[in-house]
């Protein structure tokens, strides 16, 4: 059953005022009070010394356990998931899969050996001039964490998703903000980790969940003294909102936010003269997947003016042309996206429109197009566009597509679209300009989607993100909630199991 409450220690709770819920199976949930706030944090402050005890085996099985619940639950957590996305259900059963993968991913990560990272220098009590002493160092997790579920993702970034496996992961409580977008989905998500957590015989309030309108709601959670850090994606405005929250209380916390991208693709020379078409046409797939609602969306490319680029530029405008348009998540995002369109026909010149959109919030496709003297000089088409539009930036020469490079703000990835060995010298003059602005760097593919691996980074230089040396997807990401502790002289049977 539905409820739109509350999940603070383990008890649904409802309280005096509702916010609606237009899209949603639920129609409407309630808006979390100070005094709920401050007790899911004392409570998750509480449950924090017992739970990151626990043993590792211990924790692992909790997250095993976690996805065996979500996955009993799956076809109503797809419904519930169609109906307020609008997402179709193969891509919601597939992100599915990825939520249960993660969460099964970080129990194999702790059972590995090398978990976590320790170190040992052994004492050198007849070292000249001073002996050393013994000295062991391990990660420890950091406290309570704050998870902010994403709209674009109900699932594998959100309630369950790569935050939340990764904190309870390293041993860290969390509180998930749900996104409004999707309630009634994160509420079905909720019940299957109230459920492990029961299974598991964890601590109640490992796992909270709260609703409530923003700013106040996430102001309210990060600023509480008992809230030791915070994962976010979404919004550089919202999220950079609150960052200054964080970083302006009396004892501040790490505020990991991921937070937009542009994601530009360089088509080097010797590409677009031997396959421009193909990879206008892979450029427009890519940019239009998903109603363009990745925060790996590619929305700009870039190349030097050539028959290959005209011939890329062919294929974009007939690509573009027969794209359907899609449903966005909300209407909110829907009418942010039309405005931000709107305003890029302002500018620069349109290049060609998908297919007329009718019916409720449906996203147009939209392909625009510059030069890179009017793009360098335009700083307001340097930011991301949510939805499916992009900008073909057209070059004089290389050294004005290096100039385009160098005035990158950070990105989650780059791209370089180029032949071997032709491109070998482009690539080598772009690559340490890309290295400096972005967290991936892909060759001849498309960063719509994010591999959930060991090798993975999916962060970059601000404003992609507000630690450019750390990641949200990927083993990496526990990395975030952990913090080294060295012990000097101590006797083994007191320092943490990992060191004895």
């Amino acid at each position: 059953m539905l409820t739109g409450h509350h999940l603070i220690d383990g008890t649904w709770t409802g309280s005096d005022s509702q916010l609606d819920a237009p899209d949603s199976p639920l129609r409407g949930v309630h808006q979390v009070s100070e005094a709920q706030i401050d007790a899911a944090a004392r409570a998750a402050r509480a449950a924090f010394r017992p739970y990151s005890a626990t043993s590792i085996e211990a924790r692992a099985r909790f997250l095993t356990a976690i996805a065996e619940e979500i996955d009993a639950r799956g076809d109503q957590i797809t419904e519930a998931a169609m109906a307020e996305s609008g997402l179709p259900e193969a891509r919601l059963v597939g992100e599915r899969g990825r939520t249960m993968g993660q969460l099964r991913l970080f129990a194999d990560l702790i059972l590995a050996d090398g978990f976590p990272d320790t170190r040992h220098d052994a004492a050198l009590p007849d070292r000249q001039p001073l002996p050393r002493p013994d000295l062991q160092l391990t990660h420890i997790p950091l406290g309570p964490v704050v998870v902010f579920g994403a709209s674009n993702f109900p699932l594998a970034f959100s309630t369950a998703g790569g935050d939340t496996a990764s904190a309870l992961a390293a041993g860290c409580p969390v509180i998930v903000k749900g996104h409004p977008a999707h309630p009634a989905t994160g509420e079905l998500v909720a019940q299957a980790i109230e459920a492990a957590v029961a299974r598991c015989e964890m601590p109640k309030a490992v796992f909270q969940m709260v609703h409530g309108a923003a700013p106040a709601t996430g102001a309210g959670l990060v600023q509480h003294p008992e809230v030791a850090a915070v994962g976010f994606t979404g919004s550089l405005g919202a999220g950079r909102a609150l960052f200054d929250l964080c970083a302006a209380r009396p004892k501040p916390i790490p505020f990991y936010g991921e937070l937009g991208s542009i994601n530009p693709v360089f088509c080097l020379p010797n590409a677009l003269e031997t396959r421009g078409a193909a990879i206008g046409a892979g450029w427009v797939a890519s940019l239009a997947m998903g109603a363009g609602q990745f925060c790996t969306n590619p929305g700009v490319l870039i190349g030097v003016k050539s028959a290959g680029l005209e011939a890329l530029e062919t294929t974009v405008v007939q690509a573009a042309t027969e794209a359907a348009p899609q449903k966005m998540l909300t209407d909110r995002i829907c009418e942010s996206y039309a405005k931000a369109v709107a305003d890029l026909d302002g500018k620069i010149s349109t290049l060609a429109r998908g297919q007329d959109a009718t019916g409720d919030r449906m996203g147009q496709p939209v392909v625009f197009k510059t030069d890179a003297a009017a793009w360098l000089a335009t700083p307001d088409l340097h930011h991301e566009v949510f939805g499916a539009a992009g900008i073909l930036v057209a070059c004089e020469d290389e050294a004005e597509m290096l100039a385009v490079a160098e005035a990158l703000e950070g990105q989650l990835t780059a791209t370089l679209q180029l032949d071997m060995p032709g491109d070998a010298a482009s690539a080598r003059a772009l690559l340490p300009v890309l290295e400096e602005r972005a967290g991936r760097i892909l060759c001849n593919g498309f960063p719509t989607g994010v591999e959930v691996c060991s090798a993975m980074m999916h962060g970059g230089p601000y404003p992609a993100s507000t630690d450019s040396r750390s990641t949200s997807v990927g083993t990496l990401a526990i990395q975030r909630w952990l913090r080294p502790i060295s012990y000097q002289d101590m006797p083994l049977d007191l320092v943490r199991p990992e060191l004895r």
